[in-house]
């Protein structure tokens, strides 16, 4: 792959996560460890693995296998999370830009679904949101 990649920066990746409704950030592990709500559930948890920046994302276990695939050494299992839902992204530049904010919205979309109806409901999510991850 010759194409350049530039790094996608924790604080833009919060910047980014914080644009989707019924948002917000919390500290619940480490105060050094921002992580990333959609009401009660977590979608997106940064941190750190191997030196670099790195974010923890769901995803369904197919395509858990295929970013992994995809990204050797860039998307790895998901650190201290399920396995077969979450992976471990590195913000080291090597996985595009636009494809770690995929990997984010897709997140934000699996678990905003599981959330209950009343939870959806007092977090006024909008039509955006409720669009299920294709």
């Amino acid at each position: 792959m010759s194409e350049s990649h530039t790094r996608l920066s924790p604080q833009r990746l919060i910047e980014l996560g914080l644009a989707y409704p019924g948002t917000s950030v919390k500290h619940p592990f480490d105060p050094n460890m921002p992580v990333l709500f959609v009401g009660s559930k977590m979608f997106a948890l940064i941190g750190a693995s191997s030196g670099s920046p790195s974010v923890n994302l769901k995803t369904s276990p197919d395509e858990a296998w295929l970013q992994r695939e995809s990204y050797p050494g860039s998307v790895l299992p998901g650190y201290h999370m399920n396995k077969k839902h979450w992976n471990t992204v590195l913000l080291d530049g090597s996985v595009p830009d636009a494809v770690i904010a995929e990997m984010l919205e897709v997140s934000y979309l699996l678990v905003q679904a599981k959330l209950t109806r009343a939870e959806r409901d007092e977090l006024e999510l909008g039509p955006a949101a409720k669009r299920k991850p294709s």
